[in-house]
């Protein structure tokens, strides 16, 4: 066996044990650990393959092969911690909104952010940290992410237009999909008596006459 100072890390031996280890957003220690070469080695070899296209660089040490990218959502919860998907880009997961969301939306408990990675934008927007829940592990593409329920991701939006940052347009959104109790319990940990008003304004509107859950 090579000793590790000088082991011969070619791109197909990459791949290969990648693929083995399962892993698409990772750190240097993980590629050095996954490649059983040290960190210095690692780190060489990294940046010597930044360079020519073959590993993208996402931000603070997170990288993955061009070749096979991790879903956005787990870029998304990895990059910017504690965080996880919400607004707009949950609900249209959801189908809640018939728009398909380029950006994708996090919220946080730390200052609202905003990160370009392999052209896609990042956003995080910041929540209080009473009302950081309600969210749940979903696995997408044999990576578990965290999502905001339905109810959550909707009253995370809400409090966006209650604070005037989003404006909200009542035919957009199904509520079929929504259980309006847990979405009142996940309201009240905002304390803001301008999203219970929203809320009324969506049920109260002509148009949804599709079938409401409690």
């Amino acid at each position: 066996m090579k000793h590790p100072y000088r082991k011969k890390i070619s791109s197909i031996l990459v791949q290969e044990e990648f693929k083995k280890a399962g892993l698409k957003l990772f750190t240097i220690l993980d590629y050095q650990r996954i490649l059983e070469v040290n960190y210095s080695a690692a780190q060489r070899s990294i940046f010597r393959y930044i360079k020519i296209g073959f590993i993208v660089r996402v931000r603070k040490g997170f990288y993955f092969l061009k070749s096979n990218p991790p879903h956005e959502f787990e870029i998304a919860n990895k990059i910017y911690q504690p965080s996880y998907i919400s607004f707009e880009t949950a609900l249209s997961y959801y189908g809640i909104i018939p728009e398909t969301i380029y950006e994708v939306i996090s919220a946080t408990s730390r200052l609202t952010r905003e990160f370009d990675v392999n052209n896609i934008k990042f956003s995080y927007k910041k929540i209080k940290k009473e009302c950081f829940d309600g969210y749940q592990p979903v696995k997408i593409k044999n990576a578990v992410v965290l999502i905001a329920e339905p109810e959550k991701a909707l009253a995370d939006y809400l409090y966006l237009v209650a604070l005037g940052q989003r404006e909200l347009s009542y035919e957009r959104i199904d509520l079929s999909k929504i259980k309006k109790t847990r979405l009142l319990t996940y309201i009240k940990h905002f304390r803001k008596t301008k999203m219970r008003e929203i809320i009324n304004n969506i049920y109260d509107q002509p148009k949804h006459n599709q079938r409401v859950i409690y």
